[in-house]
């Protein structure tokens, strides 16, 4: 039986994929961008599969409304993605407070209002599974990134819990976490902090990194998002892209050494 998506952010990039993905294989898809324009084309090409619906996922009425006209279109709910969405760049002492709050507004709590306005559906249901889109940057961190940083980590620690309170409840829920991919994320669609001169090296160094660095296809991840929605068991977290497959790694082996090797620091702390 097909499936009925709420995906957001879909005007391009893996929102874009996502929806062209569902669609192309006989799903429907409630299809939401700032500018619902974007998605001319499609609704050319599948006609009443794909209900586009304009929505600022800062704006809760609004979240709750979408999810409204999506619900009594299509009648039920399968998937909900969470993929609206954009990247900060800053140093932390470069970051305005407006800026970082914007941040997480839109990362942290467009996620949050979709969230919740779907929950009593799918509890209705008694099924349903949710995706967010976080990234390798939910779990690693790196210069100049802080601010998207703190609102991926909140993301990733707010949606840990809800797979716990709703596994019980027929709900699935996937936190997916790309490492780079050849989209507009660093593009336009990107915020820039003012630059501090101090920090200059840093930005250097992190340019002469990224030089060597290969890329994703993001047409790829549409197919792979099909597999995890399809899977009878799938999993709390995925990895999209060969590249935070070598991250994580080395990632959590340094911290797991940093934890053994200050255990008895830890030990001592408790007293």
């Amino acid at each position: 039986m097909s499936k009925i998506w709420f995906i957001t952010g879909t005007s391009r990039g893996f929102g874009r994929n996502f929806t062209e993905a569902a669609l192309g294989r006989g799903d429907k898809v409630a299809a939401t961008a700032r500018d619902t324009g974007s998605l001319a084309d499609l609704v050319a090409r599948y006609g009443d599969a794909i209900l586009p619906l304009a929505l600022d996922v800062t704006d809760k009425d609004a979240v709750a409304t979408a999810v409204t006209a999506a619900h009594e279109r299509f009648g039920r709910l399968d998937v909900v993605v969470n993929n609206a969405g954009y990247g900060l760049f800053g140093m932390v002492e470069e970051i305005t407070e407006q800026q970082l709050r914007d941040q997480i507004e839109t990362n942290l709590f467009g996620a949050f209002f979709v969230t919740q306005a779907v929950l009593p559906i799918l509890r209705g249901q008694g099924s349903g599974h949710i995706i967010q889109i976080s990234t390798i940057g939910g779990i690693g961190a790196f210069p100049s990134l802080g601010g998207y940083h703190a609102s991926k980590w909140a993301l990733e620690g707010l949606t840990e819990s809800l797979s716990q309170e709703v596994a019980g409840l027929g709900i699935k829920v996937t936190l997916v976490e790309p490492g780079g991919f050849a989209t507009d994320w660093a593009g336009s669609s990107a915020v820039h902090a003012t630059p501090d001169p101090a920090y200059q090296p840093i930005r250097d160094a992190m340019a002469a990194r990224a030089g060597g660095a290969s890329y994703g296809d993001p047409t790829a991840a549409g197919p792979a998002l099909l597999q995890i929605v399809d899977a009878e068991n799938p999993p709390l977290r995925v990895l999209f892209g060969s590249q935070p497959t070598q991250i994580v790694k080395h990632l959590y082996a340094q911290r797991l050494q940093t934890w053994a090797d200050w255990e008895p620091v830890s030990h001592a702390a408790q007293g």
